[in-house]
């Protein structure tokens, strides 16, 4: 039983059945050496020497078109390891500087609140009176435009 099993899986009517109109599905539109460019099947017929120069001709052209595709991809990965490299250092600069700033702010924060202690409430009158003056000046320089 097992050997007649075999049999019928070698025997390719028995697979596909035995309707002669079996075809493959329709190409993709690309140069085929089974296909005569007008969407119909040739029976594969090598020419010899020629056959296997076109062939390899063709082969080579897609290998350089390949070989650009990825020589192109390097040159963008490259170009985007170089970008987060310089990126990088670029932030770790503006961390320190704004480190810096936020040490100075502190200090000047302190500083304000050690005075305002020192005065009781008389500076915060200060402090709106120049905000009153500073808006005035703004008013009269934007009207007189």
């Amino acid at each position: 039983m097992s050997q007649r099993y075999r049999t019928n899986l070698r025997d390719r009517s028995t697979l596909l059945g035995t309707n002669a109109d079996y075809r493959t599905p329709p190409s993709s539109g690309r140069s085929s050496p089974y296909n005569d460019g007008l969407g119909r099947d040739v029976p594969f017929q090598p020419m010899g020497q020629r056959y296997a120069d076109d062939l390899e001709g063709q082969n080579d052209e897609h290998l350089e078109g390949l070989t650009a595709k990825v020589k192109i991809l390097k040159d963008i990965t490259i170009g985007i390891g170089n970008e987060v490299r310089e990126s990088t250092v670029q932030l770790s600069q503006m961390n320190d500087a704004f480190s810096e700033t936020s040490g100075i702010l502190a200090g000047t924060f302190r500083r304000m609140n050690n005075m305002a202690a020192r005065q009781g409430c008389r500076w915060l009158w200060y402090i709106v009176f120049l905000i009153v003056v500073f808006w005035f000046f703004i008013v009269v320089w934007w009207f007189r435009r």
